[in-house]
């Protein structure tokens, strides 16, 4: 099994024509993720010529791929100013799942996009974020393929190096990924810790959780203690900026540090508190990991 993407996403790919469209498009086909067509104002009744030789028709606008492709999931590669306007066509489209890598959309346009998202009930993973990848399955986003394998291990994460760095560390050392998910670090952001810690704990195949933070914010505080009241699976955690310097704002735009809750040292110590057990570095990710799945 896998959260949110499978071998049962059908992907259509706003902004299919630009260049990080078209390249992440053609990464994504090569995977062997079913994307069925793409969105671009103004280009309807052309196609995208894939790998090998496949061809995907382009749509004016997401009404009419969905009707026309039968899409679940969208990804969007539209620049900032016409982001928030593609993920309200899709959220309006039908689609379930809409997957923004877009950087820079702006904070009030993502507040208005969240309350349309969950009126339709649709999710949201993003803004700025890398993506979802499930080993073998599907892969919606940027995340690098080669660098996953399938696996009982699930991954969520703020930041989108870490979580490379994580999981090539994992698959280098022969430890595989049910789902690895980029969830963003802006400060709106459509999926949360919390959210994905809960599709994980209803996925059979994931045995331990890997959950990276960052510093700036609560989340990581309220997704630990949720840990601890719902969660039986064991997590491992790894917080980044421990050595960010006192008052300099650094990383991601939800990097923000109010008082001591979005430090460091706090996120660390309300990990261990509420039972997740902390990596000191990265790297050291893959020992605990291996502990949790030998006991």
């Amino acid at each position: 099994m896998s959260i949110l993407v499978s071998t049962k996403t059908r992907l259509l790919v706003q902004g299919i024509t630009g260049r990080d469209g078209s390249f992440h498009t053609s990464e994504m086909m090569k995977y062997g993720t079913n994307v069925v067509g793409g969105v671009t104002p103004g280009k309807g009744g052309q196609s995208f010529g894939g790998p090998e030789d496949q061809m995907v028709p382009i749509f004016d606008t997401m009404e009419a791929a969905v009707k026309e492709t039968d899409a679940n999931t969208s990804v969007v590669y539209v620049p900032p100013a016409f982001a928030s306007g593609a993920m309200e066509e899709a959220i309006d489209s039908g689609v379930d799942l809409v997957v923004s890598i877009t950087e820079g959309v702006p904070v009030l346009e993502m507040s208005r996009i969240h309350a349309f998202a969950r009126d339709r009930k649709v999710r949201i993973l993003g803004p700025n974020c890398p993506g979802v990848i499930s080993p073998g399955k599907a892969k919606v986003g940027i995340i690098p393929d080669q660098i996953v394998t399938q696996g009982p291990v699930g991954v969520i994460s703020r930041s989108g190096t870490l979580t490379y760095e994580a999981v090539v560390n994992l698959t280098r050392e022969g430890v595989g990924q049910t789902t690895c998910v980029g969830i963003g670090g802006d400060p709106l952001i459509g999926t949360s810790f919390i959210d994905c810690l809960e599709l994980f704990k209803e996925d059979e195949e994931t045995r331990v959780i890997v959950m990276i933070g960052e510093i700036g914010g609560t989340d990581e505080q309220e997704a630990a203690q949720w840990v601890s009241q719902h969660l039986e699976k064991p997590v491992v955690g790894f917080i980044a900026g421990q050595t960010a310097p006192p008052g300099r704002q650094m990383g991601h735009a939800g990097a923000i540090i109010s008082g001591s809750s979005g430090t460091a040292d706090e996120k660390k110590r309300c990990f261990e508190e509420n039972g997740i057990r902390v990596a000191a570095r990265p790297i050291d990710i893959v020992d605990l990991v291996r502990e949790s799945l030998n006991q």
